[in-house]
């Protein structure tokens, strides 16, 4: 079964100086202030289109790894996934970095790099992405 999530954005003003607020529709548990200040130079309290899409990759990454994990009889105690999306004015998203640490009994170190470098290359919002995927896997 297919399921098709939902974000609507208002924005009034131009780039620069106005804002907006996007909202995720299909859950309805959030709305997010969003301007180019938060953009451009990292303004607190707002968010921006980077900080949402690592939301979305460090999700997405978790739950690969947890299911390359469990398929390969070693199902994690725990993952924590951080993403770092760096974007820059005038060239856009340059890449997203995964950090990663996990609780996995019974599996090598090397295992364990193997399966996430799969799960990277796996994860939907990765294959979804055109930019350059770099990670750091270890074991907790």
């Amino acid at each position: 079964m297919a399921v098709t999530s939902e974000a609507t954005t208002v924005w009034t003003g131009t780039l620069f100086e106005g804002g907006g607020n996007v909202a995720l529709d299909s859950s309805g548990l959030a709305t997010f202030a969003v301007n180019w200040k938060a953009r451009s130079e990292g303004q607190a309290n707002t968010t921006n289109p980077e900080e949402l899409l690592a939301a979305a990759h460090s999700s997405c990454f978790s739950m690969a790894l947890s299911l390359a994990l469990a398929q390969a009889g070693t199902p994690p105690e725990s993952i924590q996934t951080t993403a770092a999306v760096t974007f820059e004015a005038g060239k856009g998203v340059l890449g997203s970095h995964l950090l990663v640490s996990a609780r996995v009994p019974g599996i090598s170190e090397e295992q364990f790099e193997a399966i996430a470098e799969d799960a990277k290359r796996n994860c939907p919002i990765s294959q979804a992405l055109s930019i350059p995927i770099t990670i750091e896997a270890e074991l907790a």
